[in-house]
């Protein structure tokens, strides 16, 4: 795999990342755009956005923000769907918390779709909510990682 990992730090660079979420969310998953995207969608130190470049193709994206103290909140995660089930998903959230260590978080919280709260349990996340809940639509649980 000749993939790189991408600090956005460009406008350019965070298109990239919000062309992914639109395919995967609004595209397959129906989410509403104006739902998808939001006041974190912009370069700021609020904000830390990830890509992942493999072969000069944009394949995934992500993104952490400062939820509570010492605590990273991951969002907007997204593969492309033709790379999916290749290893890109568990990288780019490697990736994000290595971020979120640099930054000197100890935690790391994710609301995840029910139908990926295996891929989070495989990566060392454990479930806090009480019982499943509806984001955009879609089940979720929250789940929490020490960093």
């Amino acid at each position: 795999m000749a993939a790189e990992i991408v600090h956005v730090t460009t406008d350019e660079l965070l298109q990239l990342g919000l062309d992914i979420r639109k395919k995967v969310f609004v595209e397959e998953q129906k989410v509403p755009a104006e739902e998808e995207i939001d006041e974190y969608d912009v370069i700021s130190d609020q904000a830390h956005h990830l890509l992942i470049i493999d072969n000069g193709l944009p394949v995934a994206t992500g993104r952490l923000i400062y939820y509570k103290t010492g605590t990273a909140k991951m969002q907007r995660i997204a593969v492309h769907k033709d790379y999916r089930s290749k290893g890109y998903g568990r990288i780019l959230l490697m990736a994000m918390e290595e971020r979120a260590r640099e930054l000197g978080l100890e935690f790391s919280v994710l609301d995840a779709q029910c139908q990926a709260e295996d891929f989070y349990s495989k990566q060392g996340y454990e479930v806090i909510s009480t019982e499943p809940f509806y984001d955009a639509g879609i089940l979720h649980v929250r789940m929490q990682k020490n960093l």
